[in-house]
């Protein structure tokens, strides 16, 4: 399923070309902040790709998302079709994969043992969280970073493609964005440990041989700040370990993240600030907070600062939350770029109006 119909499903409605590269993560502030002053405003575009479409048309359609100063395009699906027509359109493309979140019926048949495990003891293979498709893997598996080192390996391989675009790079949603909560017919004001991972026996194991103590025997887990760090570590390990294979490749890791460091820390176990990466996405969906278009950028400056120049920040938008009211959509990217972001990154549908918005911001 993609993304989009995930988020209908929940109840909604979670790029650079013959230009510089996305600044190297370990080139230091002051040198990162100088490239992407150099680079400019630039954006970027997520896409479920339909194969169906013919070369032709696509390169017209990638050359005026090219004029509006999108640089880079996140491909949902590979589609050999769509990579070469914005790469022929002077637009770096990515394959974007869901990495955590893994529900393909030959996995879960061959593998139930690695997937991620609630407080209560139900695993993700047989009792997924909220919706049928939420099946999460466990970082703390070794035969699970090999398994997605070698998906990333794969799409990489590929001369056609240019980067590697991570999704779901996190544990399942404790606590749901407020919007959601009616939806579900629940109240997660505190986190509840039917949606609380990953408590299986390894993850239990490598916390305990740490802290001296398995999570279980914590009278509040939800609160302990070390069972918490414990598992932002476990995914920063499996970022760094796919960023490796990047590296090899020569080619950039990007992701998309929940909006802000303090909320992706706190509902999805997510320190993406500290991660190996050559630029992020945080996906700042107003509406899913019941926030106005001034939260993105509080969201965006939260995130910058945090990060200290060491990759650029695009701020993530999502179309629909504007409503087709496209001076809200130009407030936002302005908003966006005046706290520090390097250009947005729009999840929705590019009509003319969105394209002529981007272009002119760049």
């Amino acid at each position: 399923m993609n993304k989009r119909n995930f988020i209908k499903a929940m109840g909604l409605g979670g790029l650079a070309l013959a230009k510089p590269a996305l600044p190297a993560l370990a080139a230091g502030t002051a040198k990162a902040a100088q490239s992407m002053e150099k680079m400019g405003v630039q954006h970027r575009v997520w896409i479920n790709p339909n194969p169906k479409e013919k070369a032709d048309e696509l390169k017209k359609r990638y050359a005026t998302y090219r004029k509006a100063g999108i640089t880079d395009l996140f491909f949902e699906a590979d589609s050999e079709v769509h990579f070469r027509a914005a790469q022929a359109s002077g637009i770096k493309a990515h394959r974007w994969i869901w990495t955590m979140n893994r529900g393909e019926k030959e996995l879960l048949a061959s593998h139930p043992e690695w997937y991620a495990v609630n407080r209560k003891g139900e695993s993700c293979s047989n009792h997924p969280p909220y919706v049928d498709y939420y099946r999460w893997l466990c970082p703390s598996k070794p035969e699970v970073v090999n398994y997605l080192k070698s998906q990333v390996e794969q799409a990489l391989s590929k001369d056609y493609v240019d980067g590697i675009h991570l999704d779901y790079v996190r544990f399942c949603d404790v606590i749901l964005p407020v919007n959601l909560w009616s939806h579900y017919g629940i109240d997660q004001s505190k986190e509840l440990p039917e949606y609380d991972f990953c408590y299986c026996s390894d993850c239990r194991s490598a916390y305990k041989t740490t802290y001296g103590k398995d999570p279980l025997e914590i009278e509040h887990p939800d609160q302990s700040p070390s069972w918490r760090k414990f598992r932002y570590d476990r995914i920063t390990h499996v970022v760094k370990n796919l960023a490796q294979v990047a590296k090899q490749h020569n080619k950039p890791i990007s992701a998309a993240v929940f909006p802000t460091p303090e909320i992706a820390k706190r509902i999805v176990r997510q320190d993406w600030t500290n991660w190996p990466l050559n630029a992020v996405m945080p996906m700042i969906y107003h509406g899913f907070y019941r926030e106005n278009i001034t939260w993105i950028g509080d969201a965006v400056a939260e995130g910058v600062k945090t990060l200290h120049g060491a990759f650029p920040l695009y701020a993530g938008l999502y179309l629909p939350d504007f409503n087709n009211n496209y001076n809200d959509l130009r407030e936002a990217v302005k908003l966006a770029v005046d706290n520090g972001a390097a250009g947005v990154s729009i999840f929705g549908s590019m009509t003319p109006e969105v394209l002529r918005v981007l272009a002119e911001s760049v």
